[in-house]
């Protein structure tokens, strides 16, 4: 199936909703590590709902990302291509970038019931460098009590919890969107907000279930 051409819009509103053949374009050129389970059934999703809920989960303004475009993924340019189009946790993939383990901080939080959700900026290891902004939502019900206490004490990244408990898990790349910041997030990410970035909206199952809803931007590269 062809992608339709890139189309602008105005903050988060119509984004084209993803086709299933997204999974067989991401295959061409994505290796699958061992660790992480490989689900034969696609999930499809529509961006534009998924951006929307999980910015509002703490901003109901354009202050986190003042334009958003949904574009297909084999036209991500590099080194987000690289960075982005994969289906392996973004904790790994900056750490491998930057050749140093990273550290989450967590700018705002909330807990309704099992269901977790997260505001965070990962930083290079004992430096002020923020490497990626990133909003969580996720199920706890969906893993154990050791996971679901490590995770809530904020002291370590979401994928490397998951890594290191052995959690069974896949991760489903949702869409790639080309993101021109707001103003709150240009100050995380040490940004003018007429800079070009792009992220990724992705579901990790955990246990086969769709636990964890992410939005990932990392910040400017060169």
């Amino acid at each position: 199936m062809k992608e339709s051409a890139r189309q602008r819009i105005p903050a988060l509103q119509n984004l084209q909703q993803l086709a299933v053949a997204r999974r067989e374009e991401i295959e061409n050129f994505v290796d699958f590590p061992p660790e992480i389970s490989h689900r034969e059934s696609p999930v499809s999703m529509n961006p534009h709902n998924e951006l929307q809920k999980l910015t509002n989960l703490f901003s109901e303004d354009n202050s986190l990302i003042a334009l958003a475009e949904h574009i297909p993924s084999s036209l991500t340019p590099e080194p987000y291509k690289k960075m982005l189009v994969h289906e392996q946790h973004m904790t790994v993939t900056m750490e491998s970038y930057y050749h140093s383990p990273v550290e989450v901080q967590v700018l705002a939080c909330q807990l309704d019931g099992d269901v977790y959700s997260r505001k965070i900026l990962l930083r290079k290891q004992g430096t002020d460098q923020v490497v990626q902004f990133g909003i969580v939502r996720f199920d706890l019900s969906y893993v154990t009590p050791a996971v679901r206490e490590e995770i809530l004490s904020q002291k370590t990244p979401l994928g490397r919890i998951l890594i290191n408990h052995n959690v069974l898990r896949h991760i489903d790349l949702g869409a790639i969107v080309q993101i021109t910041p707001g103003p709150e997030l240009a100050g995380h990410l040490h940004c003018t907000t007429d800079t070009l970035t792009y992220g990724r909206m992705a579901t990790i199952f955990c246990n086969q279930k769709p636990a964890v809803d992410l939005l990932e931007i990392p910040a400017p590269l060169a």
